[in-house]
């Protein structure tokens, strides 16, 4: 879908370097530089036999070019290939070699994408502006006391998204003017803009009290956590009136949920009264979960179209969820160098999407064929450059 379009990044952590792989899911050549070695992620957590696991996911079908760009001369490949490229994205600090203005002397159509922490340029992570923009004040069991954080790095994983559409958006503009773009995406921006467009500032700014913690309910309609006799774990929501009306259905409580309905004075198909009452609602569909196995509650949850989940480990869900299978189009197997056979997925377009899984590159492992063919680089030259240490991997 995106063949032709290549992509020079140079990134760390999550938001960037998931950008750069989706755009290589999608057919872009993206060429990811780091400095001889690898960059501050190249080992992180998780690790199996010492590699990183989170680097390979996030550089699945990317090249690999090693240069030092703390050299004269490894600052000048990189703005040489980023203007043969014609696109890059960022989220390193990179002072003030690479900056738009400095590509757009080079190639005047260049498209330029930065993500950066705080608008005003100072720096800030997925988990320091989730802190910032409230979420972890509601966050956690009612009672807590104190921020409660959470494990998906959602701002970053948004943050790539966004970078994607941009870069996306940028391109097909170049295609028809033939003008580049300067873009920055800033994280705390990302968090602003989602609690704007999702409501919470204007509540913020509207309600008299802030908002409460009220733990796994879904707030403003039905949803909480229950238990099968079996020990399982399932969420289940019921957010339309068709909802609601099947989890009664299929938990056969509609005489218990009728009499609350006259004692409170509600209308249970509103969402609101729902809410209101859902302590009560809870205890009659936890009686009826707690009462039958995992298998029996999913068979009649399924028979009603009851909206609803299990909740599963990450074990779980790769050995035992028919959804990571590879009669999943979206699954597929690869082997990771020095890791093995490992289930990887595709951009999540279904439908003949055109998207594609590779493994990630090992560190350095194109330098020489990038420099060769992007930059014309001879045999000599490329060898004086890494005797040097200014790139290192040049033999493929």
């Amino acid at each position: 879908m995106l063949s032709g379009l290549r992509v020079v990044e140079l990134s760390a952590f999550v938001a960037a370097p998931l950008c750069g792989c989706g755009l290589a899911s999608l057919g872009a050549e993206v060429v990811r530089i780091d400095p001889p070695g690898g960059g501050v992620d190249y080992r992180r957590w998780p690790l199996h036999n010492g590699i990183s696991l989170y680097w390979n996911g996030l550089n699945q079908g990317k090249r690999s070019v090693t240069i030092d760009t703390r050299d004269a001369r490894g600052r000048e490949l990189v703005l040489s290939l980023v203007a043969k490229a014609g696109t890059c994205i960022t989220n390193l600090p990179l002072d003030d070699w690479l900056t738009y203005d400095a590509l757009r002397s080079r190639r005047p159509d260049i498209v330029y994408l930065r993500i950066t922490g705080n608008p005003d340029g100072t720096p800030a992570v997925d988990y320091t502006v989730n802190a910032a923009v409230g979420f972890p004040m509601v966050t956690g069991p009612e009672d807590a006391a104190g921020p409660v954080n959470h494990l998906l790095p959602a701002w970053d994983v948004i943050a790539s998204q966004m970078a994607m559409s941009a870069v996306i958006a940028a391109e097909l503009r170049r295609a028809r003017t033939g003008v580049g773009a300067d873009i920055e995406i800033s994280l705390a921006n990302i968090g602003l803009y989602v609690a704007s467009h999702l409501g919470y500032t204007a509540e913020a700014e509207l309600a008299l009290e802030p908002r409460q913690r009220y733990g796994n309910y879904v707030y403003g309609t039905f949803g909480r956590d229950f238990t099968t006799s079996d020990g399982r774990y399932v969420m289940i929501v019921a957010i339309t009136p068709r909802q609601w009306r099947g989890l009664v259905a299929a938990t056969a409580t509609a005489d218990a949920v009728a009499a609350l309905e006259r004692e409170r004075g509600l209308d249970f198909t509103n969402e609101s009264d729902r809410f209101a009452c859902r302590r009560e609602l809870g205890d009659i569909i936890a009686t009826w979960v707690g009462a039958h196995r995992m298998a029996d509650v999913a068979a009649a949850f399924d028979r009603a179209r009851v909206l609803w989940g299990p909740y599963q480990t990450f074990q779980q869900l790769v050995r035992e969820d028919p959804r990571a299978r590879e009669t999943n189009p979206l699954v597929s197997r690869l082997v990771q160098r020095g890791v093995g056979n490992v289930m990887a997925t595709a951009w999540p377009w279904l439908n003949g999407s055109g998207s594609s899984v590779a493994p990630a590159p090992e560190m350095g492992e194109h330098t020489g064929a990038i420099l060769r063919s992007w930059l014309g680089l001879s045999d000599a030259d490329r060898e004086e450059l890494a005797r040097v240490g200014v790139v290192a991997g040049t033999d493929g």
